[in-house]
């Protein structure tokens, strides 16, 4: 007679090997590295032990711009993916090119409540009321800063929810006492941070609701939420106060260099980073919301990162894997596991219950605020995300008219010239989808 064990071993063995034939393949494509593939790979390993129906398959198809390419140029044939990761400023093209089952679907048909997922992130991913992917690595902008090297110059650190002025408080103290050693804050170049600037403002980057509520035809770049967050930043630029790293990669490494080396006390960064600043240094890293304006209520960041699609080029048993595979991803176990291995947010509210976070937030209780941040946003139409095609380019045009503003350029011209650029694209894209369709 087999033991327990040894036959607990057996069940495994038929499970995953002599049953591998009648389960139904399900290839997954993905863009995750380093430490994010690891425990992607080790949610593939154990979904596939954990039942004998599906079989998951994941493929690592380069960076966001080439899966969505990919997945774009594949639909129909036997190459492309039954399941797919994909960007969030993708979410317009994915949802327009018609080549997916939205999984709101499978929503319906399981009564899956979807109630448990951040309310935030998956406003990002819908339209209509209707639920186009499932909102995965997630991740939103926050203020981190190094509180030990406040206490150092003994600096009061920002509150939990700071305004500009409160960010330049702190950024102008650090800057004087060390002897201007120390940089206060640095902001990096980029579109992302911009249209966040927007959302805790309550201001819409896009008209008709930032494409919440129709197609947009026009972009609104130089609006005086726009120009009061560009203000502040070229005002302490100009004091040395804050730090202009530039943008790219390099200055992401540069920044992020300079703050572990102790020479910049605060920047604003994914709250992804926090495994990294954590790992970097012994220095306590305190993390705040993301600046809102002076006398005005923050309404809330979007997020970033990417959401999980089913193609409907695939049968229905196929597509019934996918989604199986995506709650299983979704569980409160799963969501915990996947924060504390990557710094992406855990998305299942009864994540936050879990042992593993428990323990992580006891023991950097600074890694709870991007997630309390999550929880606390109440979605609206301009804090949800941009439904808009063309975000690539619009990024680029932004990042232009920052760098002006960051070197001294006039502010109002800057974000004018990069408006009147994107709304000729915007008109053009409009009218070649008319054409199209």
């Amino acid at each position: 007679m087999l033991s327990a064990f040894a036959l607990a071993l057996t069940l495994v063995f038929l499970n995953t090997h002599v049953n591998a034939a009648e389960r139904t393949k399900v290839i997954f494509w993905h863009e995750m590295t380093g430490p994010a593939q690891e425990q992607l790979n080790k949610f593939v390993a154990n979904y596939n032990q954990s039942q004998n129906k599906y079989t998951i398959v994941p493929q690592f198809e380069g960076n966001y711009n080439e899966v969505v390419q990919k997945f774009l140029n594949t639909h129909g044939t036997d190459a492309s993916p039954a399941l797919f990761q994909s960007m969030d400023i993708s979410t317009n093209q994915i949802s327009s090119s018609n080549y997916t089952t939205p999984v709101q679907k499978f929503i319906d048909e399981n009564n899956y409540d979807v109630s448990k997922i951040s309310a935030v992130a998956r406003a990002f991913y819908s339209k209509n009321g209707s639920q186009l992917s499932m909102p995965f690595n997630t991740s939103q902008p926050v203020l981190y800063y190094n509180a030990s090297l406040l206490k150092k110059y003994k600096i009061t650190p920002p509150p939990i929810n700071p305004s500009y002025s409160d960010i330049t408080r702190v950024a102008q103290q650090l800057y004087q006492r060390s002897g201007k050693k120390v940089k206060g804050l640095s902001i990096e170049i980029y579109g992302w941070f911009f249209e966040q600037f927007l959302a805790n403002s309550g201001v819409a980057l896009a008209n008709n609701a930032d494409g919440h509520e129709g197609t947009p035809t026009s972009v609104s770049f130089d609006n005086p939420a726009a120009v009061a967050a560009m203000r502040w930043i070229q005002t302490n630029i100009k004091s040395d106060a804050f730090m202009n790293y530039g943008s790219g990669s390099n200055a992401s490494a540069n920044e992020m260099a300079g703050f572990l080396a102790g020479k910049l006390g605060m920047f604003l960064q994914s709250s992804s980073s926090i495994s990294q600043l954590t790992a970097g240094t012994k220095d306590k890293i305190g993390v705040t919301y993301y600046p809102h304006p002076d006398n005005k209520k923050a309404n809330g960041v979007s997020i970033g990162g990417a959401s999980l699609w089913i193609s409907n080029d695939k049968s229905a048993q196929v597509q019934r894997g996918a989604w199986n595979f995506i709650k299983y991803l979704m569980t409160p176990k799963n969501q915990a596991a996947w924060q504390v291995s990557t710094g992406y947010l855990a998305l299942n509210q009864d994540s936050q219950k879990e042992a593993v976070l428990q323990k992580l937030y006891h023991r950097y209780p600074s890694s709870k605020v991007s997630s309390d941040q999550l929880r606390k946003t109440m979605p609206n139409t301009t804090n949800s995300g941009i439904f808009m095609q063309g975000l690539i380019q619009e990024r680029t045009f932004i990042q232009t008219a920052m760098e002006q503003i960051y070197n001294g350029g006039d502010i109002q011209k800057a974000l004018t010239e990069a408006q009147q650029s994107m709304n000729t694209a915007v008109k053009s894209a409009n009218k070649a989808n008319k054409a199209k369709n």
